[in-house]
């Protein structure tokens, strides 16, 4: 493998390219008769991720983050984001734009303050949910607000805009898949018969991955391919995607999908509204509003089809996340035993990355990583979702955290583990912050809840430590994880907007954290899967149980524990997982790095 494949394509502006480029856009919005328009970090697929020719909103303003938008009008420019993206804004956009702490501001509100009755905004109807725009109406409607369909006026002013991705389209093999692609079909056919639904319209690129057991690389780090499906009653599936992507599966899709272009999906889509009668499943969350907009009153709110049976993952995918885990393990664990050999000022965060990511290239089942590799120290490691650059790049200094956050995209799972580290000897206060994270990451992973709770009923297990001490953080305890899939999947979470309960199967993160702005930050993060818990041994439970299995196995630095703050069941806890890490990683890695393992394992 090349060094490409952990490479992205930087199309961010330089704070003194934002001024011109919204200019520009403002222009365009004069010739349009409107008063402004949103630019979201979104494209037509509604995922997470974006190709580099739909990244308008890293373009436009300079913000990289994994979420947030911009509203622009005439005379502001807000770039709404949330609380993960709060310092890194600060570093990144123009003095043009004006952050929003969003959603504790929310963008009705916002255009009703800088907005007089009759104010026009224009949006690309491709880049938002149904739900979205279907909330903005009803909130902005009686104030004389309104919303405008047009091309994306983004687009006209981006000169070297990127061409859309046609990387070619692969088969994901049964062994590691578990189910037959033309089993999930049927099964899911016979789903939309028994709601009396005609045909599901699929738009999110992982769920077709998933329906189809194929995988793409049209997104850095996300082994998927663009395109949209239709899912009918009688399980058929007509697929639209690039023929060309597809030219070494058309073999395994099989006479039950067809094939066609892109640009006659939405056609299709109107063809099924036709029907008399038709009930047509869709997201609201993440259909756009231009799919809907043709579907009419076929449209049925029954959400993606695919997204829990994908979320929860068959005997097979949880035997080769496992598996995935522990080389992964080994991988970090002989970059943490080299950089623990290095002096401190000797390395930085750069060459961490670069040394994580060689050793992970060593693994024959690695695809890419499985997102850019997070490698903050000192005052970078409080910015929450921090990309070192060249220009970041900082030495890992004595006193100093390192947050050393990665993951791989592997045949058989995909990977996600943060791990704080101290270089020299750490401050007091980072050492007390750490031990009470460490203390919600334990009492989450011993947790056992009643089955039908979800993510927002157990998450601040994870948060009551630094809850006791006045701290918390600004992100979700955690979030699902795909197999060898997106390493942020739905619509399983562990957070306070995680409404969905969670089931058996379901693989998610367990990562508190606590950042001081300008000082250091710290997060630790294993992945776990739900089980059925197992009866105790008293015998009087009267409900049934889930717990989780951790799947993730890696040292944490004792350096920053303080062992006087830990329980007798938190410390052996710690123990007993530190004695697996060295059991189950200790056989695959170097025999200096065995010997580094085997003291920063040793009982506490």
């Amino acid at each position: 493998m090349s060094d490409q494949m952990f490479q992205t394509f930087d199309v961010t502006t330089r704070p003194d390219q934002g001024p011109p480029r919204l200019a520009a856009l403002r222009q365009e919005l004069t010739r349009e008769g409107l008063d402004g328009f949103l630019v979201p970090r979104a494209d037509a697929h509604q995922g997470e991720y974006v190709a580099a020719g739909d990244e308008r909103l890293a373009w436009l303003t300079g913000f990289t983050g994994s979420a947030g938008f911009c509203a622009a009008l005439m005379d502001v420019a807000g770039v709404f984001i949330d609380g993960r993206y709060r310092t890194q804004v600060k570093q990144q956009i123009a003095e043009v734009f004006t952050p929003v702490h969003w959603p504790e501001v929310q963008l009705s509100d916002w255009l009703r303050e800088q907005l007089p009755a009759g104010g026009r905004i224009g949006y690309d109807p491709w880049l938002h949910a149904t739900s979205q725009m279907r909330a903005l109406t009803t909130a902005l409607a009686p104030h004389g607000i309104s919303f405008v369909q047009c091309d994306n006026l983004v687009d006209r002013v981006w000169p070297d805009q990127p061409a859309p991705p046609m990387q070619p389209v692969t088969a994901h093999p049964l062994a590691y898949a578990g189910v037959p692609a033309e089993e999930k079909i049927a099964t899911l056919a016979a789903e939309l018969r028994s709601a009396g639904q005609q045909a599901a319209v699929i738009t999110l690129p992982d769920s077709i991955m998933w329906l189809l057991n194929i995988r793409g690389s049209d997104i850095a780090h996300n082994p998927v391919a663009h395109g949209f499906a239709i899912l009918h009653h009688d399980a058929r599936v007509d697929l639209f995607m690039a023929a060309q992507k597809l030219a070494d599966v058309t073999g395994h899709l099989g006479g039950c999908v067809q094939i066609h272009p892109p640009a006659a999906f939405l056609a299709a889509v109107a063809e099924l509204a036709q029907i008399d009668n038709a009930a047509i499943a869709g997201d609201l969350s993440s259909l756009p509003q231009i799919v809907a907009d043709q579907l009419g009153d076929s449209l049925a709110p029954a959400g993606d089809p695919c997204m829990l049976p994908k979320a929860r993952k068959c005997a097979a995918e949880i035997d080769g996340s496992a598996a995935a885990h522990l080389r992964d393990g080994a991988a970090l664990v002989e970059t943490l035993a080299w950089l623990d050999a290095q002096p401190p000022g000797s390395v930085t965060e750069i060459d961490v990355v670069k040394h994580l990511e060689a050793e992970r290239r060593k693994d024959p089942n690695l695809r890419d990583i499985s997102f850019d590799t997070i490698s903050g120290t000192g005052p970078n490691g409080a910015i929450i979702h921090y990309r070192v650059s060249e220009d970041s790049n900082a030495p890992l200094e004595d006193g100093q955290l390192l947050v050393l956050d990665s993951g791989g995209q592997y045949l058989d799972g995909t990977t996600d583990i943060t791990r704080t580290l101290a270089i020299g000897t750490p401050p007091k206060d980072a050492q007390q912050a750490y031990t009470r994270v460490l203390q919600g990451m334990i009492a989450m992973s011993q947790l056992r809840w009643p089955k039908g709770l979800a993510g927002r009923d157990i998450e601040a297990v994870g948060r009551v430590p630094l809850w006791q001490a006045g701290q918390d953080f600004n992100h979700g305890l955690g979030h699902g994880v795909g197999a060898f899939l997106s390493v942020h999947e739905g619509p399983q979470r562990l957070s306070r907007a995680g409404t969905v309960p969670l089931e058996a199967g379901m693989i998610l993160s367990n990562e508190p954290g606590y950042y001081r702005e300008g000082a250091f930050g710290i997060r630790i993060e294993n992945l776990l899967v739900v089980q059925p818990a197992t009866m105790l041994a008293s015998g009087d439970a009267d409900r049934e149980m889930l717990h989780w299995r951790t799947l993730t196995y890696a040292p944490l630095d004792r350096r920053l524990i303080v062992a006087e703050m830990l329980t007798k069941t938190e410390r052996d806890w710690l123990n007993a997982y530190h004695a697996a890490v060295a059991a189950k990683i200790g056989p695959n890695v170097t025999r200096p790095a065995q010997r580094w393992l085997s003291a920063v394992t040793a009982p506490l």
